[in-house]
């Protein structure tokens, strides 16, 4: 929660020089859960919008949530379609991994308990600080010049440290880094999102297949 906190506050004074106001931020953070996506609806935004360009980027953005949902089928299986839905809508990078490693660790599924105690605790964290933000951008002007965006990636960096099993293990993530880096610098848009997040299962399934 206080990793959410510095790249929360970039969100809301970015939002707030755009011309959202401190009733709307809370209203996107809110309802689309999913910091990267509206990173990019705020730096896309315009007056007026242009809505069809925002949602696209929106999708290829959180189109790595498709992946993540089915990392996590088969641990919510005992769930109901209610309690499912609702797990899912509260899912993000973070509580996604937390949530993951405590189910494969367990190995009695996904603990509801313990998965919206650390989900419930990120998304009004999120929702709270983006509010912050966007009352307090007008004030402190373009923050990021005091690092507060490096959190962003600091976050996944931990994520991923935790998740370490070997070199072997990582060849996915290496394939994936340069497969969204060489479609970053050559194709516009946010379809190194997909890209990279395709290219990472694809070799992740070869080397399974090589191991086996």
């Amino acid at each position: 929660m206080l990793g959410f906190v510095p790249f929360a506050l970039v969100l809301g004074a970015q939002a707030a020089a755009k011309g959202f106001s401190v009733v709307e931020v809370p209203l996107m953070t809110g309802l689309n859960f999913g910091g990267g996506s509206e990173f990019a609806a705020v730096e896309l935004w315009t007056s007026p919008p242009h809505i069809l360009l925002i949602v696209a980027i929106t999708f290829l953005v959180n189109s790595r949530h498709l992946l993540m949902g089915a990392a996590l089928a088969p641990f919510i299986r005992h769930l109901s379609k209610k309690q499912a839905f609702l797990a899912l809508f509260f899912m993000c990078d973070e509580s996604w991994a937390i949530g993951l490693a405590d189910a494969k660790k367990s190995g009695a599924g996904l603990s509801l308990g313990y998965f919206f105690g650390v989900a419930l605790g990120l998304y009004f964290s999120w929702i709270v600080f983006t509010t912050i933000g966007a009352s307090l951008g007008p004030v402190l002007g373009d923050i990021s010049r005091y690092g507060f965006d490096m959190a962003f990636p600091a976050v996944f960096l931990v994520m991923l440290a935790g998740m370490w099993k070997g070199a072997r293990s990582a060849l996915p993530w290496l394939v994936s880094l340069l497969v969204a880096a060489t479609t970053y610098l050559l194709i516009p848009g946010a379809w190194y999102v997909p890209a990279g997040a395709l290219s990472g299962v694809f070799s992740a399934y070869l080397l399974a297949r090589t191991d086996a």
